[in-house]
């Protein structure tokens, strides 16, 4: 991490797998034993995907939305899907919660009190990981690989598709 403040924080794809196997490997050295893993989309799918191959433990989807207008830069209310996607009957006891950053803490601590409400019964324990923890978040996360002081824009390699339609892409790719 480079000293003073930095506004704009680039990673590249495998710079980005790097750091998701990073969190693994702290995870797993922890010890802790969970038996499912619940992901906030769209920013955490790719983290849980990797997770749940790894661990070979089933994966939840809990769709959020907080960010929008120009660049999908402005934060705004917090928004939870009705239901959590997943494939098993029942949500396991021991959850990871895992997304790609946390920024506000909003969207963590929010995702929480959703799961514990909507599948309190079942649920012994969360751990929340994340590959990015900000300074600025309110909430400090169980795992995190990197924590940045200056809390910087995160450009993370699919930013790009949020900037192109497929059309434009279709002039781009070459067959």
């Amino acid at each position: 991490m480079s000293k003073g403040t930095r506004k704009d924080y680039y990673v590249s794809w495998s710079e980005y797998h790097q750091k998701i196997e990073t969190l693994a490997i702290k995870i797993y050295q922890s010890d802790w034993q969970f038996n499912q893993i619940v992901c906030l989309a769209k920013g955490g799918l790719r983290v849980g995907d990797i997770l749940c191959r790894l661990y070979r433990q089933p994966l939840a989807i809990l769709s959020t939305a907080s960010y929008g207008g120009v660049n999908n830069r402005m934060r705004g209310e917090i928004t939870f899907s009705k239901h959590l996607s997943m494939t098993q009957a029942n949500l396991g006891n021991k959850v990871l919660l895992v997304d790609d950053l946390v920024d506000s803490g909003n969207s963590l601590e929010g995702a929480i009190n959703w799961l514990k409400e909507h599948y309190g019964r079942e649920i012994e324990e969360i751990r929340t990981a994340v590959i990015w923890y900000k300074s600025c978040s309110t909430k400090t996360p169980d795992y995190y690989v990197e924590y940045l002081a200056d809390s910087p824009w995160i450009h993370q390699p699919f930013e790009r598709y949020e900037q192109i339609t497929p059309a434009e892409l279709a002039t781009q790719v070459v067959t």
